[in-house]
Parts: structure tokens; C-alpha cells; sequence
């Protein structure tokens, strides 16, 4: 394998601490943040047993499966998983929604050593019986927290019902949840725990700060601290599609290299943005949680949080698209009033009060700041509109 030409000189911790256990063919449950190497920390010794043990798979067999709740992702890892392998015998497949589903099919019938694939495009194709799971040896579970959040427990449910009880499992996540416990004691069969840092604990490279302020104000302070770092990527999460595409032309307007990828992009337009964006002719990419966990770009100084999420482990997982692979960045935050509610509760996940930049705190959100204001009217530890994280249902935000 070709690991100096891929950047793999030192392990990472999650690697020293994981990839010992998984080559005992033990189950494994990984605990650490996005950036930590955790694609590394399974596949390697993934490829390691294919490349060992030769087998050829069958039509429309499945050796090792990797799941992943986005397309992004999914393609990040086959990526990483082809600098590893060079030339090997071995056969990556991808199988993701917005592609074609019939060229997947027969790409399918010639059997599969490694897939990477979603749930739910994976389920797609099970249902056409374009593949079988009955000689998979491997179920690799990555950022399983989202495919959670996702909703695709009943997909994966179901592909876990398709797989021999003899294999070896690998979970890896970044928060651990009670529902996540669950998901474990049904998947993995007397795992092996490692943890290389706290759930809910951004990554300590990162400087995080607040900005409490009107939503009306949020698009011209964000165009003045852009406007500061021009030459550096950033990276900025809007709640919803439509809200995201509007700021990306707002951006635009003003002069910014802007794209913006979300759930109303073709899978084709995605791919071009965030090519564009990796290859730096885009330097502002606004993004919804689509991208959270699927963007590994070391260049990434800046994240901006121009909308709080609505599930505040997503804070952690956008904030993570930076200081990656060891490398320093920040991550600011916006906080109007009705968002009181969505910093509070993530700042209880995370532990920690994130410091103020400016502006004073809504009510119930954090200690008195020190420095200077701004955007907070009169009266703003008092905000009429209190919503905050009480809302009754998520808005639609892929």
C-alpha cells in the first residue's frame, strides 16, 4: 500500500489506538472527532486482510461494506481508500443516489471487494437484487451518529439483517448518544471501546467564537470578516437550501469567489463546486448540513456558522471541516435572538461557554461577555421572540 505517497507517515491516535484491534478481527466502536483520520483507522486494515487473503468475490458479492450517511462522504472514502491501494487487484466500488442506478447495477454484477455506498441508494439497489450481502465479511459503520440523524436506522436495520452474524464490525462517531448505544449493542458483538477525545469536544485547534446579532445584520458582518482573509478557504453552513443559495449569490454580488452546494444541487453540480472549491478557484463555499461531514479539505482556515443548527452535535461536526489533519482554524458563530435556544443547547453537548466576539448574550445563553457590542438592540437580554431550540419540528435543511 502506498501510504507515504498518501500523506500516512505518523499514526494519528485514533489509528494507533484502533487499527491493533481491528487486525485481531475484534468489533470495534471508534469515538473521535471529524479530521482524526478515522477513514485510515479502518480502512487500512480493511484493505490489509483483502490484500492477505485473495479471494475473488462473486457476481454481485459484497467482501467489505462501508456505509456512510452522505454522498460526499461516501466519495471522500473511496477516495482516500484509492491513494492507499495504487494499483491493487483489489475492486472499490461506490454506489451513491443522483448517479445512475443501472450503471451501478452492472458494475455490481462483476462482484465487489470493498463497496462504499449510503443506505439509502444501497437499499435501492437490494431491492432490485443488483447485489448480495451474504458473502460480506466486513460492515464498516462511518459517522454513524448522522446516518442517525438522517433517519436511516430503519435502513440500516434492515442491511444488518442481510449479513452473516459471522463478521467483523467497525463503528466510528463523533458524539455518542444513548440511541447510539442501542445501535451498537445491536451491530457489534463484544466491541472493543477506544475514545481519543470526549464526545461533543471540538477539536483543540480550533478557535471558536460568537457573534450575538440581528438576522438582518448577520449578512454584512459575515461579508466584513470574509472580507479580512480573502486568499483563505471558508466554509460557511446556512440552515436551509434556499437560504444557503441565497447567500451565495448575495456573496457573489459583492464581489466573493462563491458557490454553494445543498440538497436541491444535482450530484454533478456538487462534485464540480466542491472540486472547485478544493482546487481553490472558489474561496466561499455555503453549504447546509449536507457537507458537514463529507468536506476533508486541509486548506479550510475558516468556518462560519451563519445559522445555529437545529441538533447541536451538527455544531460540532461543521466546525470540524477545519483544523484538519493537525492544521489551526477558526470557527465563528452567529446567534440572533430566536436562536438563544440552539447555542445554549450546544454549548451543555460541548461543555464549554464559546467565547464572545461581540454582541451581548441573550438571555439563558451564556455569562456576560467582556469587549465590545454589536448588533444588539436595546433591551437584548430580552428578546420577544424565544423559539430558540423549543420548535416542534426541524426545517427541511438538506
Amino acid at each position: 500500500m502506498r501510504l507515504a505517497e498518501a500523506g500516512i507517515t505518523d499514526p494519528t491516535p485514533i489509528q494507533l489506538k484502533a487499527i491493533p484491534i481491528a487486525l485481531q478481527g475484534r468489533d470495534l466502536m471508534g469515538l473521535a472527532q471529524t479530521g482524526t483520520g478515522k477513514t485510515a483507522a479502518f480502512g487500512l486494515p480493511l484493505a490489509q486482510f483483502m490484500l492477505e487473503h485473495g479471494e475473488k468475490p462473486s457476481p454481485r458479492s459484497v467482501r467489505g461494506l462501508v456505509l456512510a450517511p452522505t454522498r460526499e462522504l461516501a466519495k471522500q472514502i473511496q477516495e482516500t481508500l484509492i491513494s492507499y491501494l495504487g494499483k491493487s487487484h483489489l475492486k472499490l466500488g461506490l454506489v451513491v443516489g443522483g448517479q445512475s442506478i443501472n450503471a451501478q447495477i452492472n458494475r455490481l454484477a462483476r462482484g465487489t471487494d470493498i463497496l462504499i455506498a449510503t443506505p439509502g441508494r444501497l437499499m435501492d439497489l437490494l431491492e432490485r437484487k443488483a447485489l448480495t450481502l451474504d458473502e460480506t465479511q466486513f460492515l464498516v459503520l462511518d459517522e454513524a451518529d448522522q446516518m442517525l440523524d438522517l433517519g436511516f436506522i430503519h435502513s440500516l436495520r434492515k442491511i444488518a439483517a442481510l449479513l452473516p452474524d459471522d463478521r467483523q464490525t467497525m463503528l466510528f462517531s463523533a458524539t455518542m448518544s444513548k440511541q447510539m448505544n442501542e445501535i451498537a449493542a445491536a451491530f457489534l458483538n463484544r466491541p472493543v471501546r477506544v475514545e481519543v477525545s470526549p464526545p461533543g469536544k471540538a477539536a483543540d485547534k480550533i478557535e471558536q467564537s460568537i457573534h450575538f446579532i440581528a438576522q438582518s445584520e448577520k449578512t454584512s458582518l459575515l461579508k466584513e470578516l470574509l472580507d479580512a482573509h480573502r486568499d483563505e478557504l471558508a466554509l460557511v453552513f446556512a440552515r436551509t437550501k434556499h437560504g444557503a443559495e441565497r447567500l451565495k449569490k448575495n456573496l457573489e454580488s459583492a464581489g466573493f469567489s462563491a458557490g454553494s452546494i445543498h440538497g436541491n444541487k444535482s450530484q454533478g453540480q456538487r462534485d464540480r463546486a466542491l472540486q472547485a472549491f478544493r482546487d481553490g478557484q472558489l474561496r466561499v463555499l455555503v453549504a447546509t448540513d449536507v457537507a458537514a461531514r463529507g468536506i476533508d479539505i486541509p486548506e479550510v482556515r475558516h468556518v462560519y456558522n451563519y445559522d445555529l443548527p437545529n441538533v447541536p452535535d451538527n455544531y460540532v461536526h461543521r466546525i470540524g471541516r477545519t483544523a484538519r489533519a493537525g492544521a489551526e482554524g477558526r470557527a465563528v458563530a452567529f446567534c440572533a435572538p430566536d436562536e438563544a435556544g440552539e447555542l445554549k443547547a450546544i454549548q451543555k453537548v460541548m461543555k464549554v461557554d464559546i467565547p464572545v466576539a461581540s454582541g451581548r448574550p441573550w438571555e439563558g445563553t451564556a455569562p456576560e461577555p467582556q469587549g465590545r457590542r454589536r448588533g444588539a438592540p436595546s433591551g437584548a437580554n430580552k428578546p420577544q421572540n424565544r423559539r430558540g431550540g423549543q420548535r416542534n419540528r426541524r426545517r427541511k435543511a438538506a
